[in-house]
């Protein structure tokens, strides 16, 4: 088992900044391929940011290439999406999620989801 528990949400202005953090607990964290996505309401839940491993290798969602960076720290057990010049599309529950291989950016293929954290960007 994995328990994952995010934090970072909140309200901020467009064109602002906020950073999530996932810390993870458990397993060998360091052996999971970490990823955020995002959800609102009446959507499928959307892939926004993967990385592998060993941190050598990330993915990201097209609209926020160049926005939001995904990094993760293995001696702390825990993975971060910082988001830069933030948009209203953006507005959305931000889930952390672990998958048992190198990297994954469909939701099928992570095991573990943590609670997931409201981000809001005003206009």
């Amino acid at each position: 088992q994995v328990q994952l528990v995010e934090s970072g949400g909140g309200l901020v202005q467009a064109g602002g900044s906020l950073r999530l953090s996932c810390a993870a607990s458990g397993r060998t964290f360091s052996n999971y391929g970490m990823g955020w996505f995002r959800q609102t309401p009446g959507k499928q839940r959307e892939f926004v940011a993967a990385i592998s491993w060993n941190g050598g290798r990330t993915e990201y969602l097209d609209p926020v290439k160049g926005r939001f960076t995904i990094s993760r720290d293995r001696a702390k057990n825990t993975v971060y999406l910082q988001m830069n010049s933030l948009k209203p599309e953006d507005t959305a529950v931000y889930y952390c999620a672990a998958a048992g291989q190198l990297i994954a950016t469909m939701a099928r293929n992570y095991d573990y989801w943590g609670q997931g954290t409201q981000v809001t960007v005003s206009s």
